[in-house]
């Protein structure tokens, strides 16, 4: 029996290859949005992460404006914004402007971690401390004010004793719809207390993923924007027209999470044939099988049947799929190819 097709949407974090400039990953990622957009995709969010030779994702609100003013009907938004680095109000403000840019088709998912090393964290707060201790202990109260500034009512904020009425725009029609991205077991007792859509980064973490569901599912505390338990599950696929093909354009990503994972320097992501001259060394080849193992690689038939038994064995409402396929030496770089025809192939 053929495993239903799930809702599909896509993760980008803007990858810089070796042979781009940060201009050419910012149009690669215009072509694969728009190439979403036309495939019928749910979905396309940004991430945050910060000073990354091979990322070039730094600011969310900034791409998806560009990305929603290039695409259709596809929602855009933010997977996700990492509220201990900025202030809620800002935040609040940004997202309610996209809105208004693009009523309907705004999603701000927010997450706790610092999305980068801890020296640009500090710069990121202007040296006032970096993304501190008590900066992360107070992210449930961050949330509730990004979520009670949002409200078109606006929120009162007693200073001096007296109240003052605060709004992140005038005169708002509607709100974006706000997740709460994670991979443990606080970010889903959060998200279940307050009654929020949940996704777990099982692209990143890959461990916990169903225990984590389920916590978020048992705790679940049904809200007016959200009444009832609403799950998204990410996770990276490469696909391509045969399975050999689908290791070979893998490997570039795979080697980039093992220099994360391991201490090593970080480089731009390279390109297939210059991947596979790599010699991994004996100590992290565990490490790649364990993460290889993980993703989602193979030909169409057989990326689309691992998403949709994904989908099913963690009961998700939505898949969303972060191409990690590289590209091959000689290819325009002001594109993804390898990134567009795993969409294509998952599309079907």
């Amino acid at each position: 029996m053929t495993t239903p097709a799930p809702r599909l949407s896509v993760l980008d974090l803007v990858p810089v290859r070796s042979d781009q400039t940060s201009s050419d990953a910012l149009a690669a990622t215009l072509s694969l949005a728009r190439v979403a957009d036309e495939l019928g995709f749910e979905r396309y969010w940004l991430a945050e992460h910060h000073n990354m030779p091979a990322v070039a994702a730094t600011n969310p609100a900034v791409l998806i404006a560009l990305v929603a003013g290039a695409t259709r009907s596809i929602r855009v938004g933010s997977g996700g914004v990492m509220l201990p680095n900025h202030a809620p109000l800002v935040v609040a403000e940004q997202f309610a402007l996209l809105e208004a840019a693009h009523p309907g088709r705004i999603d701000l998912g927010i997450g706790r971690a610092p999305g980068t090393d801890p020296v640009t964290a500090w710069a990121l707060r202007h040296g006032a401390g970096g993304v501190t201790d008590e900066a992360v202990e107070r992210f449930p109260e961050y949330v509730d004010n990004v979520l009670s500034m949002m409200d078109s009512a606006g929120v009162g904020l007693q200073l001096n004793g007296r109240v003052h009425q605060l709004r992140a725009t005038p005169m708002a029609t509607s709100v974006p719809t706000i997740w709460l991205l994670g991979s443990s077991a606080y970010s889903a007792r959060l998200a279940a207390q307050k009654g929020m859509p949940y996704v777990f980064a099982h692209h990143f973490s890959g461990s916990g993923t169903a225990e984590a569901l389920e916590l978020y599912r048992t705790e679940f505390r049904p809200s007016p924007e959200c009444p009832a338990p609403r799950t998204l599950l990410t996770v990276n696929v490469a696909a391509a027209d045969t399975a050999e093909e689908a290791e070979r354009v893998a490997l570039p990503q795979l080697l980039a999470m093992v220099a994360l994972r391991t201490g090593a320097p970080l480089t731009a992501q390279r390109l297939v044939e210059d991947a596979e001259a790599v010699e991994v060394p004996e100590q992290h080849r565990g490490l790649l099988d364990a993460m290889r193992s993980r993703w989602v690689i193979g030909d169409g038939a057989c990326a689309r049947d691992q998403v949709a038994r994904l989908s099913a064995t963690y009961g998700v409402d939505e898949v969303m799929v972060h191409p990690v396929a590289g590209a091959h030496a000689g290819g325009d770089p002001r594109t993804g190819p390898g990134r567009e025809q795993t969409l294509r192939l998952l599309a079907g």
